[in-house]
């Protein structure tokens, strides 16, 4: 039983601070601000929904996929690493970009449930940051068949730790407009603008230690 809530407690906390609902709230409800409530809403099931299976796919596939592949984490982290970047840059610069289209056509296309896995789901909830985190963690499960039932336990418990993540990302894009009504028009955008800056610092790092990595298996 404590190896089934210590792979709970493992799952969850090594994903949550990197996929952080909490501070992609803001920049949620910035980039669907054009939208209604029942499509915001049904934007936040579909994210999170979408996040699971990524999440779920790259626990228990993804070290397989890379074997296959030969491809190593480093190199992920550093490709991941630049898609955080290039898209955080866009969202520093998509209040311009957005008055810009105003200025020309006065509408704005609306997001739909259609349009949620990106950008919405990947890279800005479950970004490759998330993906190289699950993929690492799942490459550490047990794989020996001695034990089926403890396996099939953990394997419940990696699961339920991702149903987890998944129902913290609904709560907070679901209520997002809750948690920003407070800041107002302004503050929302100086969310938005230092969740984006955040993230493409966050985007750096990736990169910075995806090069690390490879540096010191060049290096030795």
């Amino acid at each position: 039983m404590n190896q089934v809530v210590n792979s709970f407690l493992l799952i969850y906390a090594g994903l949550f601070p990197i996929v952080n609902p909490v501070g992609g709230a803001p920049i949620f409800l910035g980039l669907t601000r054009q939208c209604t409530d029942p499509e915001r809403h049904a934007l936040a099931a579909r994210i999170a929904a979408n996040g699971f299976f990524l999440l779920l796919g790259s626990l228990f596939i993804g070290s397989h996929v890379l074997e296959f592949f030969g491809i190593t984490l480093p190199v992920v982290r550093i490709g991941g690493g630049l898609v955080v970047i290039s898209f955080a840059w866009k969202l520093l610069h998509a209040e311009d970009a957005l008055a810009d289209q105003r200025a020309a056509d006065g509408t704005v296309r609306p997001v739909s449930p259609a349009d949620a896995f990106y950008p919405l789901t990947m890279p800005l909830t479950v970004g490759p940051g998330s993906i190289a985190v699950a993929i690492t963690l799942g490459s550490q499960r047990p794989r020996a068949a001695a034990n089926l039932a403890d396996l099939a336990l953990l394997g419940g418990a990696a699961v339920a730790g991702l149903l987890a993540i998944a129902a913290t990302i609904y709560i907070c894009y679901r209520f997002a407009e809750r948690l920003v009504a407070a800041l107002g028009q302004n503050g929302t955008n100086v969310m938005v603008r230092l969740s984006a800056f955040i993230l493409l610092c966050i985007g750096i790092e990736i990169v910075w230690n995806g090069y690390s990595a490879l540096a010191g298996i060049a290096n030795p």
